[in-house]
């Protein structure tokens, strides 16, 4: 037994160490698509927001303390229904003021036109010179013009007066309040903000690369498609309003106005504004799928037919339309590209055609 088991030993030692023998891959079967030159059309999306084609900044004409607010944000207004008021009580007195100097100024007139009447006989007896008559015809006509400078100024203050209520100056809604009772008011200060009932307008910024392509299109029926958040497939066609001269300061975007006409939108909601760009020749689409990432590159497997293994090829992405992407660049028609099943291959990996399995097989 001892050198029988001598023997086996070594064996059973050099068994153990020797490494198995590698299984091999399967070949992974994978679905490929062929590289087809086409005319794509390239659309644009661009986030909007419904606003009100006008929209008045209300505030009162003169200063004061502000004592009632009457609406709230979101209340719909009338033309001439109050908004809110101002302490009135120093525009009331301006106004008794203002009266007073007009009698005063009434009463100088009078006594002024009672001495011209007196110097004016006086003159046709021969009594006085025709300078002294000119000097109380200028006087008189001083007194006259103070009472009409002093009419205008009770008629403003009379204004004034009625400008302590801050009315709705066209139907629509109140889309804004900063002001609360308490408050003291500048004149002129934004207090509200009205959005008129009538037209709506969808409010979206585009960049600089784009403002050219959208100034042919001003005015345009249907130049512009819009959908409202919420509403997956109703597209509402609208129009180029107005484009922004001068790009924002902060954001070095051009604020876009597109009118919708009569569709049926709130004011607020959020909606896309959907910009199709003509058909260019000659660009390729490919499946989602078939793009991924490496090392910070846009890449796709192609399939080699005559050895089927893939290799790596860098493509310039043009964009995106549904479910596919535009090739702008790397890509040649008759190319075949793998379309699934990108995430599980290796440079030089072979692979075989996937075949859809037939109706009723097990």
């Amino acid at each position: 037994m001892r050198p029988t088991l001598f023997v086996l030993l070594p064996l059973i030692v050099l068994a153990a160490c020797t490494k198995p023998e590698p299984v091999p891959e399967p070949v992974r079967a994978v679905r490929t698509v062929v590289v087809q030159a086409g005319q794509a059309s390239m659309p644009y999306e661009y986030a909007a927001e419904i606003r009100a084609r006008i929209e008045s900044r209300l505030g009162f004409r003169v200063a004061g303390k502000v004592t009632e607010r009457m609406v709230q944000a979101g209340d719909a207004v009338r033309p001439g229904q109050p908004l809110a008021r101002l302490d009135p009580q120093d525009l009331r007195l301006g106004q008794e003021a203002a009266q007073a100097a007009l009698a005063s100024a009434q009463a100088n007139l009078e006594m002024v036109d009672s001495e011209y009447r007196r110097y004016a006989a006086l003159r046709e007896q021969g009594y006085i010179s025709s300078a002294e008559l000119e000097r109380r015809d200028a006087g008189l006509k001083a007194a006259r013009a103070q009472v009409v400078q002093l009419q205008a100024q009770v008629g403003v203050q009379a204004n004034q007066s009625t400008y302590a209520v801050l009315a709705a100056d066209a139907r629509g809604l109140i889309t804004g309040v900063e002001v609360e009772p308490g408050m003291v008011v500048a004149a002129g200060a934004t207090v509200f903000r009205l959005a008129h009932d009538g037209p709506r307008d969808a409010w979206f910024t585009v960049p600089e690369d784009r403002v050219a392509a959208l100034r042919p299109l001003m005015g345009r029926a249907g130049a512009l498609q819009v959908r409202l958040w919420g509403e997956d497939t109703r597209l509402w066609p609208a129009s180029v309003r107005e484009i922004a001269a001068a790009a924002d300061p902060a954001t070095r975007t051009f604020l876009v106005k597109a009118d919708l006409g009569a569709a049926p939108v709130r004011l607020g909601q959020t909606a896309t504004v959907i910009l199709q760009s003509p058909g260019l020749p000659g660009l390729i689409q490919l499946p989602l799928s078939a793009v991924f990432e490496q090392a910070g590159r846009a890449t796709v497997w192609l399939l080699d037919e005559a050895s089927m293994t893939v290799k790596h090829q860098p493509v310039t992405v043009g964009g995106a339309q549904g479910n596919e992407v535009v090739i702008a660049a790397g890509l040649t028609p008759g190319q075949s590209v793998v379309s699934a099943g990108v995430h599980t291959l290796a440079p030089g990996q072979k692979v075989r055609h996937y075949v859809e399995p037939r109706a009723g097989a097990r």
